[in-house]
């Protein structure tokens, strides 16, 4: 069964079929530049060009980089233009789209249900906290494999800065700081703050700098919870949000 999914991040919106009985894209995925600004209008014609390369005619299960409660409403868009919050992004996307039907849920909880279906989670028991760094920080709680959706950690204050800002693979470029020390000053320190307060089995670690654990998981230290990198790498999200429109269609 195949069934498209679309990933909204801050810097690029991508898309693919995914095979849903093998977990993964079932054709290379397609990937248009977020706009800036990202209005509901700029992004919702970028999702367009995605689902319109494949010639797409079926449900789409959307990502969007902010808490979506109901499968339809943006509540909060911290990477996004702020025009979205109480959008109906369900019917936006719908109306876009030619009617198609669509399911829309948080970007960080797609790639997290990714993960303990098909990847770095699947089988894992406990706590589990699956963490994207990229434009922000996006975070998926799982408590014996059930999501607790909208968690929004990335958003959690440390050193007096909203969490993203100091820890995000953003900041790590915008400060031009080394793997090395990006791991161990920022991101140890936000995972040990997290740690605290869930006290996970297991922290995944996705989003785009997953293709690249080697440069700087092992820079890590003195965090008790086992540390992987995600299993679909970027990919999750897509695969996610595919999973999520399955389950509504």
């Amino acid at each position: 069964m195949q069934i498209f999914g679309v990933d909204i991040g801050g810097s690029g919106i991508k898309g693919a079929p995914v095979d849903l009985d093998r977990g993964d894209l079932a054709d290379e995925r397609f990937k248009v530049l977020t706009p800036h600004p990202a209005t509901p209008d700029s992004v919702a014609d970028g999702v367009r060009q995605v689902v319109e390369h494949f010639g797409w005619t079926g449900p789409v299960g959307l990502t969007f980089p902010g808490v979506v409660t109901g499968g339809a409403t943006i509540r909060t868009a911290a990477n996004v233009d702020k025009s979205w919050i109480d959008t109906d992004a369900r019917a936006l996307f719908s109306e876009r789209l030619g009617g198609l039907p669509v399911t829309v849920v948080n970007d960080a909880d797609a790639a997290g249900v990714a993960e303990m279906s098909f990847g770095a989670g699947r089988d894992r028991r406990g706590t589990v906290v699956l963490l994207t760094f990229g434009t922000g920080i996006g975070s998926a709680l799982f408590v014996d494999g059930v999501l607790v959706p909208n968690t929004e950690l990335g958003h959690l204050e440390l050193h007096g800065h909203d969490a993203e800002k100091r820890a995000s693979s953003k900041a790590k470029e915008d400060e031009e700081l080394t793997w090395e020390y990006w791991a161990h000053h920022r991101v140890q320190k936000y995972l040990a703050h997290v740690e605290m307060l869930f006290s996970p089995e297991l922290f995944i670690i996705g989003g785009g700098v997953s293709r690249k654990s080697q440069k700087f998981l092992h820079h890590i230290e003195d965090i008790k919870a086992e540390i992987v990198p995600a299993q679909l790498l970027n990919n999750a999200g897509i695969v996610g949000a595919a999973m999520q429109a399955a389950k509504e269609s």
